[in-house]
């Protein structure tokens, strides 16, 4: 296959600076948009919680269905659409707040163990895609059992920002602190990569997999009651405002499908 052609098939975002801003807004979305499905709407944390239908459950089969669906459509277009991208992208982050909160708390595994659970599926995840094709920088995904292997990953990468969120903030940090804390760690990996010859692969999972509690955190702070260190705006208007915001990024700011070298070794000179 000539490299025009690799292009063509490519359905993974160029990692740009608008890419990581789409991304916190969207991990952002993610968290307040399922707490809306799960705690606002189906009553997860009123008077009535824990009695009948478990919101936490409903909200993920009703966040999961979609995500399939959309991973289907994006696994079978033939070529990147943003759209269809960060569509899927905001599916997997709203999915793995509500299932997160089902696993911490409707299973009563708490925050630790939710995390470090979630972090074995994602170096699961990472390990067989490996295993099966030899590398897992995303310059790879170019057929759809790379790209299967990507949305696994970043679907239990979404689902363990949540969890580790709410694990960091539940510590005694609370939201801004854990925001801080989230936000500093990123640019400790932004320093590292200009500073050092470290993985751009490496770093980059690294990267995507904190943005997701830094949107954890930012979400909660948003809507969590002041008496709990939140800013207490209404959860469904947070999300339209989030919606909105990333859907004008995405027509303004440049989206162009990433470069995919045929070669592990450009990959590893290009990053992941």
């Amino acid at each position: 296959m000539t490299m025009d052609a690799r292009d063509t098939l490519t359905k993974v975002p160029a990692l740009t600076l608008g890419f990581w801003i789409v991304k916190i807004l969207a991990t952002t979305l993610g968290e307040t948009a399922g707490d809306t499905v799960s705690m606002t709407w189906l009553g997860e944390t009123g008077p009535d919680a824990g009695q009948g239908v478990n919101g936490y459950l409903v909200g993920t089969v009703l966040f999961g269905v979609p995500l399939a669906l959309l991973i289907w459509a994006q696994i079978r277009a033939r070529g990147f659409s943003p759209w269809l991208y960060w569509a899927t992208i905001i599916a997997s982050t709203t999915a793995g707040t509500t299932l997160a909160d089902f696993a911490t708390r409707s299973l009563g595994i708490g925050y630790p163990g939710g995390s470090v659970l979630l972090f074995a599926c994602v170096l699961a995840s990472l390990f067989a895609w490996y295993r099966a094709t030899g590398t897992i920088s995303v310059n790879s995904v170019v057929s759809p059992r790379e790209e299967l292997f990507y949305w696994i990953t970043i679907t239990f990468s979404q689902t363990l920002g949540t969890a580790l969120g709410d694990w960091v903030v539940d510590s005694g940090l609370g939201y801004g602190g854990g925001a801080v804390a989230f936000g500093g760690a990123l640019l400790v990996l932004v320093g590292l990569y200009f500073g050092t010859s470290l993985s751009r692969v490496a770093l980059f999972w690294a990267a995507f997999i904190l943005t997701r509690p830094l949107g954890a955190t930012v979400g909660d702070f948003l809507d969590k009651p002041m008496v709990q260190g939140g800013l207490e705006l209404s959860r469904p208007i947070a999300s339209a405002v989030l919606v909105a915001a990333i859907l004008l990024l995405i027509w303004l700011l440049p989206q162009r499908a990433g470069r995919h070298p045929g070669g592990e070794a450009a990959a590893d000179q290009t990053g992941a």
